[in-house]
């Protein structure tokens, strides 16, 4: 059993795992079934909620790179104008700059303007001497103050708030009372139905969790319909094979490995699942084929991954069939699971609620019900590759 960076460790699908609800049920059932995604996050710890509209803070440390706007041709000019950016709020008084373009290091003897997106600054530290061209990237490198000198401008910066809606989800079943009472070789038809039904349910689940988009309508009255954003609306890293590299629709080995080093890797875990379709799989392992030495992990938290270790992270990869299904043979969805979590409306989780039917039908009406979510605690650790049809 290998452990997946953001699940349980303790957590496995075996003979002494005991499912508390129908969809803990379907996972152990059925590990590598419709709902891979579901597996996995049913083992990443799911959390209920009191309220279908779920919110979460996002914090994260700033880049602090400012851009320059427009050229300055003067070496000794100490006034810089720059794009309006929220990090120009970190320049204070002391703060040294420099410039990634040509290592001029520079001090701010002034707050940053915040009204006129100005730096006042001393030029040329340590006796260097460079223009500076627009768009010039300036870093912020440090802190330096005079010896018998005051403490600097405080500076705060504040977590992100996000939120997403839990989404009723319902499969029904109907038999009627004489299918109920007829022999047939092929075993009892309401418990088939049911078997196929849960299957479904959890299937539209996993479909909502990639293709959802979260949106209440009606939210002003008492019946509101509310829908679970998913995975391909919410992560914000996407990367078009159509744009990307030099040929459209072909990421050749080198872009793809620049993909994983500034953008697939950049945050988060160095371990990360890939849910992928058939073209993208074969991709993979023509790139990998002389590389990475793909290796198989069985069974790991109910689906049987492939591993491929990189030098920026190592990729668990598996063939989701809903790619399959639906035509998604060149998409890549890159999750780093410590950042996903399944959210229910508590005492909401997926269920069977029996007997739904009239009181006047002939015959009995079941129903599985779940109101649930997907939550995304960062964004920036996942990633989507979309139109990658071959390498070169």
């Amino acid at each position: 059993m290998t452990a997946i960076t953001g699940l349980r460790g303790t957590g496995q699908f075996d003979t002494s795992f005991r499912p508390t609800n129908y969809r803990e049920l379907f996972t152990l059932l059925e590990p590598n079934g419709t709902a891979p995604l579901q597996a996995l996050l049913s083992m990443a710890g799911s959390e209920s909620t009191d309220d279908p509209k779920y919110n979460h803070f996002r914090d994260e440390l700033p880049d602090r790179t400012l851009t320059v706007n427009g050229a300055v041709a003067s070496t000794s000019t100490t006034s810089i104008v720059v794009d309006n950016d929220d990090d120009e709020a970190f320049v204070v008084a002391g703060t040294i700059l420099q410039n990634q373009t040509t290592g001029e290091i520079m001090r701010a003897t002034a707050d940053a303007n915040l009204a006129t997106n100005t730096l006042t600054v001393e030029r040329n530290i340590g006796g260097t001497s460079h223009q500076i061209a627009d768009d010039a990237v300036l870093v912020i490198a440090g802190h330096a103050d005079q010896e018998g000198g005051t403490s600097p401008t405080a500076i705060s910066f504040d977590p992100t708030t996000d939120f997403n809606y839990t989404q009723i989800f319902k499969t029904a079943v109907q038999v009627t009372g004489t299918l109920q009472n007829t022999y047939l070789r092929t075993g009892d038809k309401e418990q088939e139905q049911l078997t196929k039904a849960l299957k479904l349910h959890m299937g539209d689940i996993e479909r909502a969790m990639f293709f959802g988009k979260k949106h209440e309508a009606n939210g002003t009255t008492a019946s509101p319909t509310r829908y679970t954003g998913g995975l391909f609306t919410e992560i914000t890293n996407v990367t078009d094979g159509a744009s990307y590299g030099a040929t459209a629709n072909t990421i050749t080995e080198k872009e793809f490995d620049k993909l994983l080093i500034e953008d697939i890797f950049a945050f988060g875990s160095s371990e990360k699942v890939a849910f992928c379709g058939a073209r993208v799989i074969s991709n993979l392992m023509e790139i990998g084929k002389n590389r990475w030495q793909p290796t198989q992990i069985d069974n790991a938290y109910g689906v049987s991954l492939t591993r491929y270790t990189t030098y920026a992270g190592d990729l668990l990869v598996y063939m989701h069939p809903m790619f399959r299904q639906t035509g998604m043979t060149e998409e890549m969805v890159i999750l780093d699971m410590g950042e996903l979590k399944f959210r229910y409306l508590q005492g909401r989780d997926t269920q069977l609620i029996r007997d739904v039917q009239a009181n006047d039908f002939d015959g009995v009406k079941h129903m599985y019900m779940t109101e649930c979510g997907l939550e995304m605690t960062q964004a920036k650790v996942h990633h989507r590759i979309k139109g990658w049809n071959k390498v070169s």
